[in-house]
């Protein structure tokens, strides 16, 4: 009899854990999420844009921060530097070749909670068909109710990445990510 309660308290409190975690749709649809990047232009300046069309979803605990995932698929030609020519060129095979390659994605492997809302978020950017770990450094903006009814979290972060570790024909140095991500809890 001890072990049926005990087996029904375990069931319970792990039921009762996973209760916490809520899982999240990224609103790129209300564009309250954009991935923004710089690159240097020839070592002279700033050259920068962003990903257009992306979705994801993420779950998030904050009472269990490393149980968090999060996955994010980017349409490669939806490549935006606020330049038509320029994005006709990055969209060819010296740099994104969105003909073979339409999608990137980025898959979490490990959250760790940093304190004070600072996250370190490990996982696998797949680019060019070519995966690599990346470190995303992250903090979380804020939770709560919108004015919709819904439940949101917003998050913030930056990273980087080499140009040659992806294949690029052309190379000019590193890309450097700034990210946004608001969340609607489903």
């Amino acid at each position: 009899m001890n072990k049926t309660i005990l087996s029904t308290l375990l069931v319970g409190c792990m039921a009762l854990s996973q209760a916490h975690a809520a899982d999240y749709q990224i609103d790129h649809k209300g564009a309250h999420a954009s991935i923004n990047f710089k690159v240097k232009h020839l070592g002279y300046s700033w050259l920068t844009g962003r990903f257009n069309t992306f979705n994801g979803n993420f779950s998030y605990d904050k009472d269990n921060v490393e149980a968090s995932k999060i996955k994010v698929n980017i349409d490669t030609a939806s490549v935006d530097s606020n330049h038509a020519e320029r994005d006709k060129h990055l969209r060819n095979d010296d740099f994104l070749d969105v003909s073979k390659f339409s999608t990137a994605s980025f898959v979490s492997t490990k959250v760790e909670d940093l304190g004070n809302d600072k996250l370190k978020i490990t996982g696998v950017l797949t680019l060019q068909g070519i995966e690599k770990e990346l470190v995303i450094d992250a903090e979380k903006i804020g939770e709560g109710e919108d004015p919709w009814g819904g439940y949101r979290a917003g998050f913030a972060g930056t990273t980087k990445i080499a140009m040659k570790d992806f294949g690029y024909k052309m190379d000019f140095g590193d890309i450097i990510f700034d990210l946004h991500i608001e969340g609607i809890r489903q």
